[in-house]
């Protein structure tokens, strides 16, 4: 049976860490599907569909990668894609203590997708999407914090 993860996340924008994780992943994992959480009651800073154009850039020579989107519950939108794992990063002792709730209420929805962990490189830790908004929001050069393929100098807001 093919080992499945979805790692899902907003990606607003993907970043080096998020990169890292999937690339990391893929030595455990026959294939990962990045999937895109999609509320409707929320603006993303980028669009969705140029979040996807990005992560589909990054990743367009990795056969075992798919990039889609999703909206609901990820336990959900995991057995749809009869994905039997959910792929997370933890970066910080407060990063563990939310996905620990929320993999545990995962569980209890349905205990037969675990939820998998990698810790961060040390140089990503500090690295996340809110941190890189702020840094583009004000003008900044973000391209170190983003991988090859997510193009954001290119996108005007």
């Amino acid at each position: 049976m093919q080992k499945t993860a979805i790692f899902p996340g907003s990606f607003d924008p993907f970043t080096i860490g998020h990169e890292s994780i999937v690339r990391r992943g893929l030595s455990l994992f026959d294939k990962i599907i990045i999937s895109v959480g999609y509320n409707s009651s929320k603006k993303g800073y980028f669009p969705l569909e140029k979040r996807l154009e990005w992560i589909g850039n990054v990743f367009e020579n990795e056969p075992a990668v798919e990039v889609t989107w999703f909206s609901g519950l990820t336990v959900d939108f995991c057995r749809k894609m009869n994905a039997g794992f959910i792929l997370r990063g933890l970066r910080t002792a407060a990063d563990f203590e939310f996905e620990r709730a929320i993999a545990q209420v995962n569980k209890a929805m349905d205990n037969k997708i675990e939820s998998v962990f990698l810790l961060t490189i040390p140089e990503h830790t500090p690295v996340n999407s809110t941190i890189v908004r702020d840094i583009i929001r004000h003008g900044g050069d973000a391209s170190r914090f983003v991988p090859r393929g997510v193009n954001i100098g290119d996108y005007k807001l």
